[in-house]
């Protein structure tokens, strides 16, 4: 028995990612990880020490913190990030099944079905993108102390802290997941993906 002529072979790849979501993913990768590592040298004592020059900090944080939604503004003119972005916007019944099936701890592929984008990276890049929007707003009010009352500058500075440490705790989440899925990073960092992963993990995909 032989194969049609358009049948494609199952070690085939599919692409998943063009040039520009590749470079926004690990343009703003860079930032908030700047962001990230900066503000731990800026709050653990130890870090404070051993870095220094704790101006050149601050200046660090404050900029990749105000560039950090720059990489996915300039990705609006890509269509393929657009429809990207309206994939993980939208929350489907097939998504609701793959939450159930996380909950019961269910880790049959059959029982988590996912197109593009599974609940579980829906979720993350709502999050994150919300969180950041938080963290700029109040880093604002905190770099221009003169725009802003006491109160809020005060409060401010307890949402700004802890939605830091919050974040710090849910990228260390994500990173850890990235690295338990070759597949998916090797999607990251090529652009294509195996066929048979495709198919396994997000079998109503449409490519």
């Amino acid at each position: 028995m032989t194969l049609r002529a358009d049948t494609p072979p199952a070690t085939a790849e599919v692409p998943r990612f063009t040039p520009i979501q590749r470079w926004i993913h690990r343009t703003t990768a860079a930032l908030m990880g700047l962001c990230v590592a900066t503000a731990a040298c800026l709050y653990i004592p130890q870090l404070a020490e051993l870095v220094g020059r704790r101006d050149l900090v601050v200046t660090l944080h404050q900029w990749s913190g105000l560039a950090l939604p720059v990489p996915v503004l300039a990705g609006l003119a890509s269509r393929a990030f657009r429809a990207d972005l309206g994939r993980l916007n939208r929350f489907g019944p097939h998504d609701r099944t793959w939450l159930r099936a996380v909950l019961r701890r269910d880790r049959r592929h059959g029982s988590r079905p996912a197109a593009k984008f599974n609940a579980g990276q829906k979720i993350y890049a709502s999050w994150i993108a919300g969180a950041t929007l938080v963290m700029l707003a109040t880093g604002l009010m905190m770099w221009f102390t003169h725009l802003t009352p006491l109160l809020w500058r005060t409060s401010a500075t307890f949402v700004h802290d802890w939605l830091a440490l919050t974040i710090g705790i849910v990228l260390a989440g994500h990173i850890g997941m990235a690295v338990a899925d070759p597949e998916s990073r090797r999607g990251m960092r090529t652009g294509r993906v195996s066929r048979q992963w495709a198919e396994r993990e997000h079998p109503l995909w449409r490519r």
